[in-house]
């Protein structure tokens, strides 16, 4: 499967929590997503201070086993994220192999919001340091698949108060971090086919995937006999959308844009799209 740049306008309309491919031109290549959801607590807000995400791929113990993935640091209001809601961290191209760890590395900035208003910062003595560590359970990315990471933040059990605090101390010690933070680790193996006709078009070819958990979006292009597949794709329910990338020839029907909505893809299936018309 070869996965192409989004034309820059769709990148645009899809900013935010979707997922802008990049090129792949090796076919053994997989693809690793890091998604973070929340369950609620009893906070206005609660702010982590993410600055970086790393994966261990050796044994237990081995400090170079540790990869840093593609993040950009920034502050995750994680009550944002309730409800099936959640915040794509990582979207990257990755090599087939087992997962043993994800760590998160957090910065000094972390807070929670009170219901009385007030402003609190967050104590993360472990994740500044050593960083906040999950294990995992079974985590293999496999060759021309989509492998997710979700960490499902539970907030009501991580924010700790102390228990000595009282009204009119320092803000700064009233809360601490004690992260309880549940892995759940799938594969994504769900697969698009189909052709197009005129072959001479060569469109882009964008799948969104309309779900609970935010837009997502794959693209490539039809080669030269028309066709086309993408697969490590979530089930779910997609629209799929095709950009002419030529022009037709003067005195023959102009090329159009279309619009598929309602594409079903199954895990472990390929969904057949048939020939999609593009006069």
């Amino acid at each position: 499967m070869k996965i192409t740049r989004l034309l820059p306008l769709a990148c645009i309309a899809l900013l935010g929590l979707a997922g802008c491919s990049k090129d792949k031109e090796n076919t053994d290549s997989a693809k690793l997503e890091v998604r973070l959801i929340d369950a609620p607590g009893d906070f206005s807000q609660v702010v982590l201070d993410v600055r970086q995400v790393e994966v261990h791929l050796k044994n237990e113990g081995a400090p170079d086993g540790w990869k840093t993935l593609g993040f950009s640091p920034q502050a995750i209001n994680v009550l944002d994220y309730v409800n099936g809601r959640s915040a794509l961290l990582v979207s990257e191209d990755f090599a087939p192999g087992d997962l043993k760890e994800i760590r998160l590395i957090l910065g000094p900035n972390s807070y929670v919001g009170g219901r009385d208003g007030q402003r609190y910062d967050l104590k993360t003595p472990s994740g500044q340091t050593s960083g906040i560590k999950l294990k995992l359970d079974k985590a293999t990315v496999r060759a021309r698949e989509t492998f997710q990471l979700l960490l499902d933040f539970d907030v009501a059990k991580s924010i700790v108060e102390r228990g000595n605090w009282k009204p009119g101390n320092d803000k700064k010690e009233r809360y601490l971090l004690k992260p309880v933070i549940r892995v759940v680790a799938q594969d994504l193996r769900g697969g698009l086919r189909g052709t197009v006709n005129p072959v001479a078009a060569r469109p882009q070819i964008l799948a969104i995937r309309s779900s609970v958990l935010g837009p997502d979006t794959v693209s490539t292009s039809a080669d030269a006999s028309g066709a086309f597949q993408l697969g490590g794709l979530p089930a779910g329910t997609y629209q799929v959308q095709f950009f002419p990338s030529t022009t037709a020839p003067v005195g023959q029907p102009a090329y159009r844009n279309v619009v598929r909505t309602g594409v079903v893809i199954v895990n472990d299936q390929v969904t057949d799209l048939g020939t999609t018309s593009l006069n």
